[in-house]
């Protein structure tokens, strides 16, 4: 079985070496070299041709954060954060997460607190190997879309979610709409990056037009996404006006669009994040007949946000984030169940 080929770029020495001391033990995987920086890292990249990078922020001649963007442009590969600076909810930890890393670690504590931390290392790599290998793509032949559509709403801590859901989604995926709570400057990059791990074609929504199999439509920035029906059937529609929610674009808008125009033949889901945007919009969508899904407490961070569709019986069922997809492609799809251990 082919190994896992993995560089270590940290400037730390000792880091470098407990790095190396949770992956080396792991049969699947394979340290093909260390960097010291970003620019030790090109080189190394060009000669060992990795699979999969770990990748400290803070770094000598140019940060982790810069060359992580550099990367997603040049070459998107999958790449896992270890570093000070992610920890859960840190705006490091969004940032990176939005610019293109598959996962993230916290190497933040004493040294006992980080050797525990990086135990889940080894994992984290192989799951980031795995998404953007587009492993699920053996889900493809056994799915026959049934003409419903998809929206999804995330916030804070969404981001992970959508990549898991998306890398697990077949190239005649239903017609998806997303809306993602996230700074303007990294929507592209987030739309490329999710492109980049799923067999559909993802990109930013364009007003006017029309939805087809096989494309997620990610709202773009400073702009509401709605569905609507024009003469050539349902359509993208964006549009600028008021914040909704304090938000545009607006999660509520999204699926009280597909509640007035798409009715039963629509499925919802909100994922992780803060506050009450999409919450309303879900109940409508339940009322009007769609499936309406929420991420569970175990898998979300923060929870509040599908917590409090949950609790005004917005959400169906509460799924956890591994899993939506799956749930997700079964309801979309002609022979429901069949997707059940894809």
């Amino acid at each position: 079985m082919k190994r896992i080929r993995t560089l270590i770029i940290d400037d730390s020495p000792t880091m470098r070496q407990m790095i190396a001391a949770v992956l080396r033990p792991d049969p699947a995987i394979e340290i093909v070299g260390y960097a010291c920086d970003p620019f030790e890292a090109l080189r190394a990249i060009k000669i060992y041709q990795p699979d999969v990078l770990t990748l400290d922020i803070e770094m000598p001649r140019k940060s982790g954060h810069e060359f992580l963007k550099r990367l997603m442009r040049m070459r998107p590969m999958p790449i896992v954060m270890v570093s000070v600076h992610t920890n859960v909810g840190a705006q490091a930890t969004k940032d990176v997460m939005a610019l293109g890393a598959a996962d993230w670690l916290s190497s933040l504590g004493p040294t006992a607190a980080v050797s525990k931390n990086l135990n889940d290392l080894p994992a984290k790599v192989k799951d980031a190997v795995r998404m953007h290998s587009r492993a699920s793509l053996a889900a493809k032949d056994r799915f026959t879309w049934n003409g419903k559509l998809v929206a999804i709403g995330a916030s804070a801590g969404g981001v992970e979610g959508l990549m898991k859901i998306v890398a697990r989604f077949p190239a005649d995926c239903p017609p998806t709409l997303i809306v993602q709570h996230i700074p303007a400057t990294f929507v592209r990059g987030l739309a490329l990056r999710m492109n980049s791990v799923s067999a559909a074609r993802v990109a930013e929504a364009i007003g006017g037009t029309v939805l087809e199999q096989g494309f997620v439509y990610v709202a773009p920035a400073g702009q509401h996404l709605e569905v609507v029906v024009g003469p050539a059937g349902q359509q993208c529609r964006v549009s600028t006006g008021e914040p909704v929610n304090g938000f545009m674009p607006s999660i509520d808008v999204l699926f009280r669009s597909l509640a007035r125009n798409v009715g039963t033949r629509a499925v919802g889901a909100i994922l992780s994040g803060l506050g009450r945007d999409g919450v309303q919009g879900l109940l409508e969508m339940r009322k009007a007949g769609a499936r309406t899904f929420g991420q569970d407490s175990a898998s979300s961070v923060p929870y509040a946000m599908p917590k409090a569709a949950f609790e005004i019986g917005a959400v169906e069922r509460q799924i956890p984030c591994e899993r939506m997809a799956t749930e997700i492609l079964d309801h979309c799809n002609a022979a429901p169940g069949r997707l059940a251990h894809a």
